[in-house]
Formats: C-alpha cells, sequence, structure tokens
C-alpha cells in the first residue's frame, strides 16, 4: 500500500501506525465475537432458555461493531491527514476498487 500510494519514509512509519491501531481494535471485535458466541451457546444448553445470555450476547456483538466502526472513521481521517491530494485519489482508487478494504 504503501509503494501504491507513494509514500515517503515519515508517512509510512505513521500508516504503520495507524493501521496497527486498527489491527488491534479488529482481533479485539474478534475476541469479543467469540465470547457473544459462548453466551449465546450458554444460553441456548441451560435447562431454561437464559434471555439475558442472548441480550447480553447482542449487545456485546453491538458495542464491538461500534467501536471497529469508530476506529475505522478514526483511521480514515489520520490517514487523509497524513496524504496529500495526489496520494488521496490514489487511496479513493484502492477503496472504490476493493483493493483495500476498511
Amino acid at each position: 500500500m504503501a509503494w501504491k500510494l507513494g509514500l515517503d519514509e515519515r508517512q509510512v512509519a505513521e500508516l504503520a501506525t495507524i493501521l496497527n491501531e486498527l489491527k488491534t481494535e479488529r482481533a479485539q471485535a474478534e475476541v469479543d465475537d467469540r465470547r457473544a458466541l459462548a453466551l449465546l451457546a450458554d444460553a441456548a444448553t441451560a435447562e431454561t432458555f437464559d434471555r439475558d445470555k442472548a441480550v447480553e450476547a447482542g449487545r456485546l456483538r453491538t458495542t464491538s461493531g461500534e467501536r471497529v466502526q469508530q476506529k475505522v472513521t478514526e483511521s480514515l481521517g489520520r490517514i487523509h491527514a497524513l496524504l496529500d491530494v495526489e496520494q488521496r485519489a490514489r487511496l479513493a482508487y484502492l477503496l472504490r476498487t476493493g483493493t483495500l478494504v476498511m
């Protein structure tokens, strides 16, 4: 991606930091999803259906998804500030074509 955008060394270092933070947030979302699945399984295997656990699983998934989306928005804003006009146009092209997925 750095090559496709024509980034200098400073930009590469900052982009790496931004993407690493986004990767961390997505990894946490995966942990949250596994926890939500465990809650759903617990709700389904109880003697009587545990609605509270099922609701908590849904809440966990929703909150986690919202955090990821906020981080994506924040990250894109930071990347935007990092790039010049031509680099932003290349970034937009990568996003539109699906070459880059955020």
